[in-house]
């Protein structure tokens, strides 16, 4: 079983507001980057939507406002 709070690429951390929520959360790290796709698809299939990227591993970069 993969833990929620790991990055599965990495396990570190992956400091997600919401794998840490019993409810919906309004905030995270991730709501305000793009998380590059082809390190979502890096990832095995096994692994894939199981727990969050750390901001290291998603390669985070800031959204771009017009």
């Amino acid at each position: 079983m993969t833990d929620p709070n790991l990055c599965p690429a990495c396990g570190a951390p992956n400091r997600c507001s919401q794998a840490a929520a019993d409810s919906p959360v309004t905030d995270c790290w991730c709501f305000a980057v793009r998380i590059d796709p082809e390190v979502l698809a890096a990832l095995p299939d096994a692994l894939r939507d199981q727990a969050c990227l750390c901001p290291r591993c998603a390669q985070a970069k800031p959204v771009e406002t017009a």
